[in-house]
């Protein structure tokens, strides 16, 4: 199956006289690739999307989710299951929305859709003193009637557009600010326990998907409500491991692959491993103190960069 869910070896375009336009050409072909296996991956990992399926793909207007219903549409194509797709957008009546540009993009790629209108705008607005964070608020209304919407639409799963730089932000932001190690899952029940949440964008970076909308040319809808505000602890943290990446290139694939490698003897965790009741028996662990003969905590630091993260008080 990961073969099939993956983007398969394709002869090389021909190549431009132009030597520039030849290398872009290439270097879009290599995105559209990886894209495709990446999210190929994902799907087959976790098992996102199965024989029957109507997947019910969350689309904002923002490059994630035009990105994720535009790859998503070319694994159907070959997919190793049938499936259906159906866009959903939720109108939040957010002053100045362009109503018209979704409908028409849907309509241009021949892909079933609804609109919902719900006017969360205004709750929020009311809600939420002038100032304070609107995140919290604005997601649990969206969500709330996104499955609502999933219900009534017969959707067997709720496809969302977060990819890993997003993961990893959720991830640094539990831990700073909430003591928790947690992210966000690529697959997960949710919170009434009725509908099965996909992330098939979880192995994808931002940078690429960047790239993409960019070569698609997508008609994004920039987010007035939640999107300005620009110094949310989430936009401080996404800095800080963009700074990581710049400075040690690498890092953030290192993160991201150890929270699929988790040693729970190795951490704190008492519901997670018997601490309490462990005994010696004699015979060597795998993950025993050999986990640590490569310890580099005695290498010299490298040079800080500091980013300041102060506790919301929304």
């Amino acid at each position: 199956m990961n073969a099939v869910w993956t983007e398969p070896e394709t002869a090389a375009a021909p190549a431009p006289s132009h030597q520039a336009a030849a290398k872009i050409e290439r270097e879009t072909h290599k995105l559209e690739k990886r894209l495709c296996r990446e999210v190929g991956r994902a799907i087959t990992d976790y098992n996102m999307i199965e024989e029957g399926d109507k997947v019910m793909v969350c689309l904002s207007g923002g490059k994630d989710s035009y990105g994720m219903l535009d790859i998503l549409l070319k694994l159907k194509a070959r997919a190793p299951v049938n499936f259906e797709l159906i866009a959903v957008n939720l109108d939040q009546k957010q002053p100045g929305f362009p109503e018209d540009v979704l409908p028409a993009y849907l309509k241009q790629v021949g892909v079933p859709f609804h609109i919902e209108e719900q006017d969360t705008y205004s709750i929020v607005k009311r809600v939420v003193p002038e100032g304070k964070t609107t995140c919290g608020l604005c997601s649990r209304l969206r969500r709330g009637i996104l499955y609502r919407v999933a219900d009534e639409l017969g959707a067997t799963k709720v496809a969302l557009g977060h990819h890993r730089d997003d993961i990893l932000a959720t991830f640094f932001l539990n831990m700073f600010f909430a003591a928790k190690l947690k992210a966000m899952p690529p697959k997960l029940v949710s919170d009434d326990g009725r509908h099965v949440v996909i992330r098939p964008l979880a192995y994808v970076a931002e940078k690429d998907l960047v790239r993409w909308a960019q070569h698609r040319g997508f008609p994004i809808i920039p987010c007035n409500l939640c999107g300005s505000q620009e110094n949310l602890q989430r936009v401080q943290v996404k800095a800080m491991i963009n700074e990581w990446e710049k400075r040690y290139p690498g890092r953030i694939d290192n993160i991201f692959t150890a929270m699929t490698n988790i040693v729970p003897s190795h951490m704190m965790d008492k519901k997670l491993f018997p601490f309490e009741t462990m005994k010696a028996t004699g015979k060597a662990e795998p993950d025993g103190d050999i986990a640590f003969d490569d310890d580099e905590s005695c290498a010299p630091p490298a040079p800080a960069s500091v980013i300041r993260l102060t506790r919301d008080e929304a």
